[in-house]
């Protein structure tokens, strides 16, 4: 980065993701986005400034879930927004109810709250917590795949980003009977 040219903070966005055990058995993971602005701001529709540093945006996400990733519950907080009507955005969660986080879920999310269906930084938080809930339960998936019998969850894995590619040390040292050597290492 240049050390010739002057920068001005005049937006932070905060996103917090925390995954937790509850005692009944079930996880929460937990999304909370703030925006700030380092200048006085004047929001449409308000007759005065919004102070520099007072949160634009304050929402916090949070999903129930077994270990499964089922989402049993889904509730949102509207602790500052740029419109008192954005406030009821807080109640749209409900089709969340019943869906597995997993491969499709960012598309089912969509097709559930996006545009006017919901809060746009809702929908935003949505994603980034399906994957701090997939991290959470990583030690347990792990401990899973490991297990003999789970020989179809290690195939499923392998080519699942870049460091499990096929072809890469990581498969060659986790399964080698999955290790693929890369084509321009073949004789």
């Amino acid at each position: 980065m240049s050390t010739e040219v002057v920068r001005e903070e005049l937006h932070h966005r905060q996103i917090d993701l925390r995954f937790y055990s509850r005692s009944d058995g079930l996880y929460e993971v937990e999304g909370r986005l703030i925006d700030t602005k380092t200048l006085p701001f004047k929001r449409q529709l308000s007759p005065v400034d919004t102070p520099a540093g007072a949160p634009i945006h304050n929402i916090l996400v949070r999903l129930i879930v077994d270990e499964t990733l089922l989402v049993h519950d889904a509730v949102a907080i509207m602790n500052a927004t740029p419109f008192d009507t954005c406030t009821g955005a807080a109640t749209t969660l409900a089709p969340l109810k019943g869906l597995r986080i997993g491969q499709g879920w960012n598309t089912r999310i969509r097709e559930h709250l996006s545009g006017a269906a919901s809060c746009t930084h809702i929908l935003e938080l949505l994603g980034p917590m399906a994957t701090t809930a997939f991290q959470g339960l990583a030690p347990m998936r792990l401990a899973l795949i490991n297990d003999p019998a789970n020989e179809q969850q290690r195939k499923a894995k392998v080519n699942s980003c870049f460091a499990y590619a096929a072809h890469r040390e990581v498969v060659a040292q986790l399964w080698p009977h999955l290790h693929v050597p890369s084509p321009d290492k073949l004789p």
